[in-house]
């Protein structure tokens, strides 16, 4: 499988998986259609598939230019089918796509929607998290609560550390200054912002990032962490508590 990540909009990473076999191609999301059809162009590749992770606009927008340019299947999630124009199926937590190159794990994580999804290809050792998890951070809870993002989050748990981790946004930079600042003597996330901000300065994403590294660095995966809990002072809080905070802090960082 071939996989092209890229920028789009402003930020936002629109990701295509394409299989040589069979000439299917996937992409993530429709944050900008154009984006989209001209990086298919410059591929060389014909969209049959787009998985759609949530129904903010930043997500949705592309939907109507690829569903007319390429007639392409969308698939999004069951409990935001009102909310996003133009599916042909959805999906609940748990499910299995076969897309025919390829077997796609639906994985229902409520929280920065009530109904995000995040896609997972475990042959290909994949995962999408749309904007649920981000490289060193997570998204904001703007429909669910803390509590319910950080019940989300623990299901990252079951995902082997050599998965790699393909997000919605580069936002690793800014996250990365977040989390030196409450985890300011990790050195793997030392070294990892070091390497971040080099790329960056290239041009080049940071993505994709693996669940070992996210687990090592990301403060949002680590409210456990007893370095995090000292410098928030809340040692002996629960961990929901710690994440909670955390979250409030880069709310307002």
């Amino acid at each position: 499988m071939l996989i092209e990540p890229f920028l789009c909009r402003k930020d936002n990473i629109a990701v295509l998986l394409h299989d040589e076999v069979s000439r299917k191609t996937i992409a993530i999301d429709a944050s900008d259609g154009t984006a989209i059809l001209e990086k298919l162009d410059k591929m060389g590749w014909l969209l049959d598939i787009v998985f759609i992770t949530h129904h903010h606009a930043d997500h949705t927008e592309g939907i109507h230019i690829l569903k007319e340019k390429t007639g392409s299947l969308l698939i999004g999630p069951e409990d935001e089918k009102e909310k996003i124009p133009g599916l042909d199926r959805t999906v609940r937590d748990g499910e299995t796509i076969n897309t025919g190159f390829c077997l796609v794990q639906a994985i229902e994580m409520p929280g920065h929607t009530l109904g995000s999804m995040t896609y997972y290809i475990p042959q290909e050792k994949h995962i999408f998290t749309g904007d649920t998890l981000f490289s060193l951070g997570c998204g904001r809870p703007f429909e669910g609560s803390a509590a319910m993002l950080f019940s989300s989050l623990q299901k990252f748990n079951k995902i082997p550390d050599d998965t790699q981790v393909y997000c919605g946004h580069e936002y690793t930079v800014s996250n990365g200054y977040f989390a030196l600042m409450v985890d300011p003597h990790n050195q793997v996330l030392q070294k990892r912002m070091a390497n971040v901000i080099a790329l960056r300065q290239c041009g080049k994403l940071a993505l994709p990032s693996t669940m070992s590294l996210e687990r090592m660095t990301n403060p949002f995966l680590r409210s456990a962490d007893p370095k995090i809990r000292i410098n928030l002072n809340l040692i002996n809080a629960s961990d929901e508590s710690v994440f909670a905070e955390l979250r409030e802090r880069k709310d307002n960082f």
